[in-house]
């Protein structure tokens, strides 16, 4: 009898186990890639969706400059996962700096054409508006005492590009990856293994700029009132950019500017987010959150964990501009039939998405508790 009842528990914990093996398997596979400059922010409050879901297994998050140094971006996304209960998510630096541009050749380029809105990491001046209180202008390898406090847990010893690479052909045509930063991790490992982008089962980006609405008297939107093909993450390393463009993907998603006008992370998003709630998550956006400011990149986000939210896309060839004139990483794009015809990939374009749905997904992950690892 005991040896019975041994074996029929046996037998129970094994299908639990295996239960919990299959929910496991059955979880979307993403890797993040990020210019995750905060505390708090659109950049890590994107991140923090994604993790918080518990479909969604994130393999890792590579950080890249871009609003933030690497350095720098790296230290919050390590101090972002301890205050909310997951330390068990990689965090893996890469690229530094771009892979032409410069801060002197941009620099040089205002001089011509004109002083940028914004600069990211290269921003030694802040407009009026600014509402963010961000460390002073600084060197790459200077990380400025974090107000979140100091990670005490430690990034991983790989470098972005063959983490991407390692775990895309670990998990062929399962791995989406979501990058909202500029685009130099992906360059890299396209170069390192050109038929890396294939095995993924798709590319989102947060990137490009199109036709944004800039009549919403937003000094965000205001920016592309004579630029509107301008954005960061593309100018900030245009020859990355393209790269990324002509790697080889099977399917790419563009979340551009365009999709991001008329959303703000606003005090009553915030309140409905953190209200009554005591998850650490909602803690750090209570602590943390950046009002006012679109929520960029949680669009990208968003629209990963739920397609649905895309009120309206279409289908165009997409480039980016790399010479070195007047519109330098600016978007290019044609109906498909009118292309150039030089590996321009066919991709969608997110041109407006449902916001208050995209405001109660970020509501509740925000309020869920930590996902066990």
């Amino acid at each position: 009898m005991k040896f019975r009842l041994a074996l029929i528990a046996a037998s129970a914990a094994f299908s639990a186990a295996a239960s919990l093996s299959a929910a496991a398997d059955a979880r979307r596979k993403v890797i993040i890639d990020q210019d995750a400059f905060g505390p708090g922010g659109s950049n890590l409050q994107s991140i923090l969706m994604v993790v918080q879901d518990p479909r969604i297994e994130v393999l890792g998050i590579t950080i890249v400059s871009g609003d933030g140094w690497e350095k720098e971006e790296v230290s919050q996304t390590l101090r972002m996962l301890e205050l909310i209960g997951r330390t068990d998510v990689p965090v893996v630096p890469g690229a530094t700096f771009p892979l032409l541009n410069s801060e002197e050749e941009t620099r040089r380029w205002e001089t011509i054409y004109g002083k940028l809105a914004y600069k990211g990491a290269w921003m030694d001046k802040w407009p009026d508006y600014n509402t963010v209180n961000r460390p002073h202008y600084h060197a790459a390898d200077v990380v400025p005492p974090l107000a979140e406090g100091e990670p005490t847990t430690k990034p991983s010893s790989e470098i972005a590009a063959n983490f991407i690479i390692r775990k895309v052909h670990e998990f062929p045509g399962q791995v989406t990856i979501l990058a909202m930063g500029p685009f130099t991790n992906l360059a890299l490992a396209s170069r390192l293994d050109d038929g890396f982008a294939a095995l993924a089962e798709q590319l989102i980006i947060m990137g490009g700029s199109f036709d944004p609405d800039a009549s919403t008297m937003d000094e965000f939107a205001l920016q592309y009132v004579n630029s509107p093909r301008a954005e960061f993450n593309d100018r900030w390393d245009p020859e990355a950019g393209k790269m990324m463009l002509h790697a080889g993907w099977t399917k790419i998603t563009v979340i551009p500017t365009d999709a991001t006008v008329g959303t703000k992370f606003s005090a009553e998003v915030q309140k409905k987010a953190t209200g009554g709630c005591d998850s650490p998550a909602s803690r750090y956006v209570g602590s943390y959150g950046q009002l006012g400011f679109p929520m960029w990149d949680e669009v990208a986000a968003a629209v990963y964990i739920e397609p649905s939210i895309v009120k309206r896309a279409d289908r165009l060839a997409m480039d980016i501009d790399i010479g070195h004139g007047a519109n330098y990483g600016a978007t290019l794009s044609w109906a498909p039939a009118n292309a150039p015809g030089l590996g321009e990939p066919v991709v969608t374009v997110v041109r407006s998405v449902d916001i208050p749905r995209l405001e109660q997904i970020f509501v509740e992950e925000v309020r869920r508790p930590p996902q066990v690892p």
